[in-house]
C-alpha cells in the first residue's frame, strides 16, 4: 500500500471534484476507459471527490463530455507540480538544495554522547577520558571504532562490569554497567592505628587488638587516634607496632537549619502571553520577534519545534519562548503550618547525613523569628562507631 502511494507522488496526482446527476454514469465510463480512479468519497447526493493522475485526469475530459458533469480540482499533490514551483522560483530551490546538503553533511558528524547507566563516575569525567582520544562532539561518526572504543573504557575504569558502544543517528551513546567494588580492607598482617573519621564524645572502647588512648567522656576531632597500633614491650622498652581492631562508640552532633519566609510572593498568570521564536545552529541562535517583552513580570516557558518527523539528533533546532504575565501578590503564611513543613524537610535532609546503623539518642527542635523570616534549627545526636583504620608508616 505504501509503495502504491510513493509510485503515485513521484507520477503526481490532483484531488477532483465531480458535481452532476450522472455520476454513476461517469464511473462506469471511467471504469470501461480504464482511467484510474481512487479514494472516491460521495460529499452528497449530487457531488464526489477522487483522486486521478495526471495522465488519468486528462483522459477524462472525453467522459465529462459524455455525461455532462462539471469538474472543478481542488488539490495538485506529487512530486511534478513541485518541480513546477522551483522551475519558477530557482533562488528558493537553490536554497533547499543547500539545506538538504547541509543537513546530509552535518548527519555525518557526532553531535552529541549520551552516557547511561554509571552512577559513582560522573557523565563528564567519562567524556573528559574520551576527549583525550579525540572522541568528542565534532567527530565524523565514520572515524569511530566502536570495539576499540569499548576496550578503552574497560580498561580507563576498573569498576566497569559491561560497556556498550552504538552509534543512532548524529549521536554516541554509551552505556555502561558499574561492579559494586567492596571497601578497600587493609590486610591484617599491616600496622594501623584506629582514628576518628568524625567528632564526637567517647561513649565506649572496644580494643580487641592495639592500645585504647581514649576512654568515655573524652571529646575527640576527626583524625584523633583512638586505638593505637603501636604498643611499647615493658620490658625491652622497644616498640611492637600491632593491626589495631576494635570499635569506639562515640556520641556526634548533626544539625540543619532551613530559613523560610513568612510573607511569601505568589504569582497569578493574567491571561496575557506573547511569544518568540528562535533558530539555534548548536550553541548559536537567530531570534525572531515582533518586539521587547512587554511585561514587567513574567514566566518564561521554552518548548522545541520538531522541523524532523524523525530524531536526526542534528544541531539544528527551532524553539519557541511563551512569555506569561504575571502579577506578583504577597501572603502571609500559617506560621504553624509553616513549623511543622519546615521541620519535616529538615529531618529529611539529617537522615541523608546519618550513617545507616547510627542509633539516634535524641532530637531537639527550635524556631526562631527575625525580619519576617521563620528559622527552623533541628539538632539530633546519635551513637555511632566512629573508629577508621589508618595504616602506620613504620619508616
Amino acid at each position: 500500500m505504501q509503495v502504491i502511494k510513493t509510485w503515485n507522488y513521484l507520477r503526481g496526482y490532483v484531488i477532483i471534484k465531480v458535481e452532476g446527476l450522472t455520476l454513476e454514469r461517469f464511473l462506469n465510463l471511467a471504469a470501461t476507459n480504464d482511467i484510474y480512479l481512487w479514494d472516491i468519497k460521495r460529499v452528497n447526493y449530487t457531488v464526489l471527490e477522487m483522486k486521478a493522475s495526471i495522465e488519468g485526469f486528462k483522459a477524462l475530459k472525453e467522459v465529462i463530455k459524455k455525461v455532462g458533469c462539471r469538474v472543478e480540482i481542488i488539490e495538485k499533490k506529487g512530486l511534478p507540480f513541485i518541480l513546477y514551483k522551483l522551475r519558477a522560483r530557482k533562488m528558493l530551490g537553490f536554497g533547499i538544495l543547500i539545506f538538504l546538503g547541509l543537513i546530509i553533511f552535518l548527519s555525518s558528524f557526532i553531535w552529541n554522547i549520551e552516557v547511561t547507566g554509571n552512577e559513582k563516575i560522573k557523565t563528564q569525567d567519562i567524556i573528559k577520558v574520551l576527549e583525550k582520544e579525540n572522541i568528542k562532539s565534532g567527530i565524523i561518526k565514520y572515524n569511530i571504532d566502536k570495539d576499540y572504543t569499548k576496550h578503552f573504557l574497560l580498561d580507563q575504569f576498573d569498576n566497569f562490569s559491561f560497556v556498550s558502544v552504538d552509534i543512532k543517528g548524529t549521536k554516541l551513546i554509551i552505556e555502561v554497567k558499574e561492579q559494586d567494588l567492596p571497601p578497600e580492607k587493609i590486610d591484617i598482617a599491616t600496622p594501623c592505628n584506629i582514628v576518628a573519621n568524625k567528632k564526637g564524645v567517647i561513649v565506649k572502647v572496644i580494643a580487641r587488638n592495639g592500645n585504647a588512648v581514649v576512654r568515655k567522656g573524652d571529646i575527640v576531632d576527626k583524625g584523633d587516634v583512638l586505638i593505637s597500633g603501636v604498643i611499647s614491650d615493658e620490658n625491652s622498652g622497644e616498640y611492637i607496632f600491632v593491626h589495631s581492631d576494635g570499635e569506639v562508640l562515640a556520641k556526634t552532633v548533626y544539625s540543619y537549619r532551613l530559613d523560610e519566609p513568612i510573607i511569601k510572593s505568589i504569582k497569578e498568570e493574567t491571561g496575557r502571553s506573547m511569544e518568540m521564536r528562535e533558530l539555534k545552529f548548536g550553541e548559536k541562535g537567530l531570534r525572531f520577534s515582533k518586539g521587547e517583552i512587554p511585561f514587567k513580570d513574567y514566566i518564561e516557558e521554552v518548548r522545541e519545534v520538531k522541523l524532523f518527523k524523525k530524531n536526526t539528533n542534528l544541531p539544528i533546532k527551532l524553539l519557541v519562548y511563551e512569555y506569561n504575565e504575571v502579577e506578583i501578590k504577597e501572603t502571609k503564611q500559617n506560621i504553624d503550618f509553616l513549623k511543622k513543613s519546615t521541620h519535616i524537610k529538615a529531618v529529611k535532609e539529617l537522615n541523608k547525613e546519618l550513617p545507616e546503623k547510627a542509633q539516634i539518642e535524641s532530637k531537639d527542635v527550635k524556631y526562631y523569628v527575625e525580619d519576617g523570616i521563620l528559622s527552623t534549627v533541628v539538632v539530633i545526636e546519635a551513637i555511632e562507631d566512629i573508629g577508621e583504620k589508618q595504616i602506620i608508616n613504620t619508616n
